[in-house]
């Protein structure tokens, strides 16, 4: 189903959080907060010279890579 509306009559705000719109009734969540359960481990990043030098070794693993058409499904199409 698609509405037709550019919600161009404005939001009402009923709840903390949530806006809807005055003309259709369609409910927009203004703040959002991923939830995450206790005991999981933090994310951990990488420093950027780590980062950097991943994307480097995988760029570089993906260019020395041999080139043959039957890994894209054309091998037996030439």
């Amino acid at each position: 189903m698609r509405i037709r509306c550019n919600h161009s009559e404005g939001w009402n705000h009923p709840a903390p959080g949530e806006a809807r719109c005055r003309t259709c009734g369609t409910v927009r969540f203004t703040d959002y907060g991923a939830l995450r359960p206790p005991g999981l481990p933090h994310a951990l990043t990488p420093k950027p010279r780590d980062a950097h030098g991943a994307d480097r070794a995988a760029a570089t693993r993906i260019a020395n890579v041999p080139r043959r058409r039957a890994w894209w499904g054309l091998g037996s199409a030439a």
